[in-house]
């Protein structure tokens, strides 16, 4: 059996999110010891984890090392092959929020907006110079300003602590990735107010080319897919059990239905509880909105619910799996391309 390769971050700000994100959604990662550099997922035999610097998983994943990774997405749409058979598979993680932005020193109090830092440009190159820009990001940054007008720039590639830039003197201004700002702050730097160059998050990226070619991986794929969808939803849901007395199943559940947002996402379920207490007893299941949860248990109450229990919904599947979906329109297209058949 192929082992379905995932390459996540072995250090960094995402190295803790992607372990928790992963254990999350039950797929909880097993590490013999932190110096390894490979580990599994017991509950998901046939998946091998590969604890890669979260700067190279992009191209580990474009140039066929590893078949799934875990990647900022500022880091995935700035170093990805052009035309390579890498694709973002459904939406963010929701961890590893952060921003891509331009910073200009405090010092600069009449450049506020991105048309300030163009007509600034002008003004250098009237003077024979260039504004200099440090970032490590140089593709999106480019893209940005050339889209806004802006030619006059040089990019200082850097590795190092942008933030420094402007005070050693070998940039002007910097791009950089801030989540909070605190740092930018405490080196009297200043985010433009529309300096926003991309918003970032954890994302999950696939190689097409290697799932289109193997159908253990994609099958393996397949259930990394359902089980991130599926957790990510029940997130947003709760499951509420309750008993009442009624004459028939079919009226304990019209009562359910007299309030749409306590009804369940398909309607309620409804069995019969075989009680020593007198009447027609019956068991009400139904899962809701979390933010539902208090006005359904009032509702419930209301006409004679009893016992209601609130319970986490671990996964809350849908008819499809919508990224699974979308990974698939992608291997269509890519066979369509490379002229493969299924």
């Amino acid at each position: 059996m192929s082992a379905l390769r995932l390459a996540i971050p072995s250090s960094g700000a995402l190295f803790d999110g992607a372990q928790s994100f992963l254990n999350s959604c039950g797929m909880k990662v097993s590490r013999d010891n932190p110096r390894r550099y490979t580990g599994a997922i017991p509950a998901l035999p046939g998946v091998d984890i590969l604890f890669q610097r979260q700067s190279d998983i992009t191209g580990e994943v474009d140039g066929g090392s590893a078949d799934l990774g875990i990647v900022g997405l500022d880091r995935y749409l700035e170093s990805r092959l052009e035309y390579g058979d890498t694709r973002k598979i459904g939406g963010g993680a929701g961890f590893g929020q952060s921003q891509l932005v331009i910073a200009v020193p405090d010092s600069w109090a009449d450049i506020t907006t991105v048309a300030d830092l163009a007509e600034l440009a002008l003004e250098y190159r009237e003077k024979g110079n260039d504004l200099r820009i440090a970032t490590k990001y140089g593709r999106l940054v480019r893209r940005f300003l050339d889209e806004r007008g802006i030619y006059y720039v040089t990019l200082v590639p850097s590795s190092g602590s942008l933030e420094a830039a402007p005070i050693m003197g070998y940039a002007d201004l910097i791009a950089d990735i801030t989540a909070s700002g605190v740092t930018l702050r405490e080196n009297q730097l200043r985010q433009l107010v529309d300096g926003v160059v991309i918003g970032s998050e954890a994302t999950l990226i696939g190689n097409v080319r290697l799932l289109a070619d193997d159908a253990e991986k994609l099958a393996l794929t397949r259930e990394v897919l359902e089980r991130i969808e599926a957790s990510r939803r029940s997130r947003e849901y709760q499951r509420v059990s309750f008993n009442l007395t009624a004459p028939s199943m079919e009226d304990a559940a019209t009562k359910v239905l007299e309030r749409p947002d306590s009804s369940g996402i398909d309607g309620p379920s409804v069995s019969r509880v075989f009680s020593a207490r007198p009447g027609d007893w019956f068991n009400v299941q139904v899962v809701i909105p979390r933010t539902e949860t208090l006005q359904a248990v009032d509702f419930f109450r209301s006409f004679g619910g009893t016992s209601i229990t609130v319970n986490e919904a671990s996964y809350v599947f849908r008819k499809e799996c919508e990224s699974y979906v979308e990974l698939e329109t992608a291997i269509d297209e890519y066979r369509n391309r490379s002229g493969g058949g299924p």
